[in-house]
């Protein structure tokens, strides 16, 4: 038997038994989890259609939705093109007639379920539908227990996807999908925070959660969410809008309904929010509303001037082209939206999956659930209700469908959405929308169709993103700032660290605003050059008897008790990770003192101008060179002539000689004064260079120190100081690996001094380190007792520490460098910190200020080369002059082989290597001489030779 239910009208008695049937179908529900094994087919009567030879004559599909909305005044009539296509087409479910049984669910969760059970009477093989996620939700259980797939052409809900409704399959985009490009939207345009505005039900709800969890990916977040009840009036509406304006972000994104989300922007447009320095952004409620009004009016189109729309994205095709058409002539006052393309598409998903249904030798058949007959007494009749037995094996064939239709490919992944998601980006301007790009999650924001990237490989990259120009709320081009400050009543609470020491950079004051200091003035300046007032107040932090710990300050920003911290708070890495700093506006890092006194003058004092790797190689090139200006002039000049003693003693006399530029010998070679000018200048350099460094060290005065700087330190076992409540002593502790004991920590400067002074054996420190800010000012009172020892170990500098993701953060970076760059911070730094030091503040240290051969090496260099060349053409003059005296050394080699017929190679070879030596050493003049005497000789022979073949040639004659 059937339900008496009716939809309208509905007596008492009936209202109570529709009541009770609702409770039982919840009861039904848990009990289908609980009893899922024990539930057999075989054991419950089971109807079906005609036997396997014989297939059915029609088929049932239910349709349930809202008849009267957006989206259902577009769906019925896609519906009834879907089914008359289906029915016309014979190629699909040949002589089987699809039927679409309709039910209107008339916006209702209640009447929805009831509804979805009324067509679950009509043994249904599939329901599609509803719009509503809400509904969806409820009567997917019902499809859970009958086993009937359902396919929502609307309900967008990212929630619905999950393994608890295995029978639920949606054929349009997940809201997902959707809020991934809001994000990467927000992301494009730089914004981290903004605000939602969504219906509190399960679609709004759910998709605002999934937007919050991407802009935490990328470190941005919904700063506050604004929650309409379902059906809210303007009142309500105004309320909640004039709540969210006094918050400090301008950037909203608006997850509501078709039906009633335009008097969001309405009521906006009346508070003035709709103007310059706003932002909206609308999901695809917007452009579903505006495309099925036959006309938007004039002012609807003035509410929304601005405003930021994401639409589905659907391939542009001859069969979407040709369906738009017969819809305008078939339905020429009904909207026409994409929902319509997705309701007609499910029609056709499910004809062409039971066209392969029944092409597999499959039936249809329906039996009865046990569990639906435990009604306990009442008079609920629920065995109408069939349970689908090939549903499961249905609902596998649908999610391997891979088709083509009017909203282009239909194939699902392993998810259950549709593949190749993509949404069109709206700007509404003028008398309607204009597309400014498109998103996909294939290749993020662009400006080109996504099908044409889906063959390129996928490429999210920021560097790829891209966008036309949008027209923002207020007609401007600029992007809005997305921000401003609260105007809630509430002042920005300044967190200041109550110091005791160095107060010059920070400190309590009596006058308002009861701080002052050059951080103070530094952010005081920063905060004139905003763009909108900053109602601010200072909250001193710390007892006033210690310095406060500064990581505790940072924390209190991390905690929310203050806004923001301002004082000299060291930008370390441990710190950036929960809160954000502004540009640096003083430069610091760590630095060690202490204790000097003068050095003792050394009687080797004249050694220290070069190091020893100089020394070495300055006095072998004075040896090097000798030797090489004695082989260039030992031919030519008789200086460089004699015994091998006086040679010997000539080399080393005439290397260091010039040293002074004294030398006695003359050079008459060529190439021997070639080298020995290059040389010269050499010697003037390094003689200049001693010179003037040792005048440097006996004229200078030298301070000397135990500590020679950070290394030092660590690898001794003496205690260090250290500044209260700075990040020094967790550097020392966790970086350097110091024990704890050996940290003392110093409360201001005459603890600083007082420690230094003593000593270690005396119960102070061997050395304190702090940051060099706070060096400069105690070194000005130290009467140059103290100085720094080696170079800054850390390289840091000082910010003001913002909440994570505060704008305000930005603004002050910009800030600061426009002071930088405008001089102002070098007036405020002048003004608290000028400082003029007597004494230097760094020890000169002796070693660093030694010349090395690396200053030196480019001149040694030269030099070399130009002896290796001189040597080179000097030795090749001689070979060339071997050469030529070689003739009468050869026959007289032939004449001894004659005679010698059994002799070596190699002693031949012996003859000529010291006929060679012979060569190099006998003097130029000898040589040419003896080059001389052979020309004439080979001269007379050739013409001796000629007059003994002319007197033969006669006396042939």
């Amino acid at each position: 038997m059937r339900f008496l239910v009716t939809i309208r009208g509905v007596s008492m008695a009936k209202a109570i038994r529709v009541v009770l049937l609702c409770l039982s179908v919840l009861w039904v529900v848990p009990k289908e989890c609980a009893c899922r094994s024990n539930f057999s087919r075989n054991s419950s009567s089971t109807s079906s259609l005609p036997p396997l030879s014989q297939k059915p004559s029609s088929v049932n599909v239910g349709a349930l939705f809202t008849y009267d909305s957006f989206i259902g005044r577009a769906a019925k009539p896609a519906f009834i093109a879907a089914m008359d296509d289906v029915n016309a087409d014979q190629t699909v479910l040949k002589g089987i007639k699809l039927n679409i049984v309709f039910q209107d669910s008339n916006c209702s969760g209640f009447i929805g379920t009831m509804g979805a059970l009324q067509l679950m009477e009509n043994k249904v093989v599939a329901a599609i539908g509803p719009q509503s996620s809400g509904i969806a939700h409820m009567i997917s259980y019902v499809s859970n227990e009958l086993h009937v797939p359902l396919l929502s052409f609307g309900a967008t809900d990212p929630t619905l996807s999950s393994l608890q409704y295995p029978y639920f399959l949606r054929t349009t985009q997940n809201d997902y999908f959707q809020m991934h490009a809001i994000a990467d939207f927000l992301s494009y345009s730089g914004w981290r925070q903004v605000i939602a505005i969504f219906v509190d039900d399960e679609c709004g709800r759910n998709g605002i959660s999934v937007l919050g969890d991407v802009l935490a990916k990328k470190r941005s977040r919904i700063s506050y969410k604004a929650a309409i009840t379902p059906g809210a009036d303007s009142s309500s509406i105004k309320d909640l809008l004039v709540s969210v304006n006094l918050m400090e972000s301008r950037v909203f994104v608006v997850h509501v309904n078709p039906d009633s989300g335009l008097n969001v922007f309405s009521v906006a447009k009346s508070l003035g929010m709709m103007g310059s320095g706003y932002v909206w952004i609308a999901t695809d409620w917007l452009p579903t509303a505006m495309d099925s009004m036959e006309h938007v009016d004039s002012d609807t189109m003035d509410f929304l001037q601005g405003v930021v729309a994401f639409r589905h994205y659907t391939i542009e095709s001859s069969v979407k082209r040709q369906f738009i058409a017969r819809w305008k002539n078939l339905r020429p006052n009904d909207g026409f939206n994409s929902y319509a393309m997705y309701a007609y598409d499910s029609v056709w998903l499910v004809a062409r999956a039971l066209d392969v249904f029944f092409r597999e030798n499959n039936k249809i058949t329906f039996s009865n659930d046990p569990n639906l007959h435990k009604t306990n007494g009442s008079t609920i009749q629920l065995s109408a209700l069939s349970v689908f037995n090939e549903g499961e094996k249905f609902m596998k064939i649908i999610l391997g469908m891979n088709h083509t239709g009017v909203t282009g490919p239909i194939q699902f992944d392993s998810d259950r959405n549709r593949v190749n998601p993509a949404y069109e980006v709206l700007n509404l301007e003028g008398t309607g929308p204009r597309t400014v790009g498109y998103w996909s999650n294939h290749s993020g924001l662009s400006v080109v169709h996504p099908e044409t990237l889906y063959s390129k490989p996928p490429n999210t990259s920021t560097a790829n993103q891209r966008l036309h120009g949008i027209i923002w709320p207020g007609e401007v081009t600029k992007p809005p700032r997305g921000w401003v400050f609260p105007n809630n009543g509430k002042p920005l609470k300044i967190g200041v660290p109550n110091r005791v020491s160095y107060t010059d950079y920070v400190s309590k004051d009596k006058n308002p605003p009861g701080v002052r200091g050059y951080c103070i003035d530094v952010f005081e300046a920063a905060i004139e050059l905003l763009p909108y007032p900053v109602p601010r107040t200072y909250i001193l932090y710390g007892d006033g008897k210690r310095n406060p710990s500064y990581d505790n300050l940072v924390n209190e920003v991390v905690a929310d008790k203050f806004d923001v911290a301002v004082g000299d708070i060291t930008i370390v890495t441990n710190r950036t990770r929960y809160v954000d700093f502004t540009q640096p506006f003083i430069e610091s890092g760590l630095v060690v003192v202490a204790p000097v006194k003068e050095a003792k003058s050394s009687p080797w004092s004249f050694l220290k101008p070069f190091t020893i790797e100089m020394w070495a190689v300055t006095g072998a090139f004075f040896l090097f060179v000798g030797a090489m200006v004695w082989i260039l002039e030992h031919r030519f000049n008789q200086e460089f002539r004699g015994p091998p003693r006086r040679q010997l003693i000539t080399i080393f006399w005439f290397s260091f000689s010039t040293m002074f530029f004294s030398h006695r010998e003359n050079t008459v070679s060529s190439l021997g004064r070639l080298v020995l000018i290059i040389w010269l200048f050499v010697v003037l350099i390094i003689n200049s260079s001693y010179t003037a460094s040792l005048t440097s060290i006996l004229t200078v005065r030298q301070l000397t120190s135990r500590i020679e700087g950070i290394d030092s330190l660590v690898t001794s076992n003496e205690p260090i100081g250290v500044q209260d409540g700075t990040f020094a002593r967790n550097y020392l502790i966790n970086e350097l690996n110091i024990l704890p004991s050996r940290i003392v920590p110093l409360k201001d400067e005459e603890q600083y001094l007082s420690a230094l002074l003593r000593g270690p054996k005396a119960g102070g420190v061997a050395a304190i380190v702090d940051e060099l800010p706070y060096i400069e000012v105690l070194l000005t009172n130290s009467n140059c007792k103290f100085r720094t020892v080696g170079q800054e170990f850390t390289r840091t500098g000082w910010g003001f520490a913002f909440q994570r993701d505060s704008p305000l953060a930005v603004d002050m970076s910009t800030a600061i460098l426009q002071l930088s760059e405008e001089g102002e911070l070098e007036k405020i730094h002048r003004k608290w910190l000028n400082y003029k030091h007597e004494c230097s503040m760094q020890i000169s240290n002796s070693e660093d200020s030694q010349l090395s051969l690396k200053s030196f090496w480019g001149l040694f260099l030269i030099c070399g080369i130009s002896c290796f060349m001189a040597l080179t053409v000097f030795f090749w003059r001689v070979f060339w002059q071997y050469q030529r005296l070689l003739p009468e050394s050869a026959d007289e080699e032939r004449a001894g082989e004659v005679s010698e017929p059994s002799r070596s190679g190699r002693g031949l070879r012996a003859p000529s290597f010291k006929e060679l030596i012979k060569v190099v050493d006998k003097r130029e003049a000898e040589i040419k001489e003896i080059l001389k005497q052979k020309s004439s000789k080979k001269l007379k022979t050739t013409q001796s030779a000629a007059g003994t073949s002319q007197s033969q040639h006669g006396e042939i004659t």
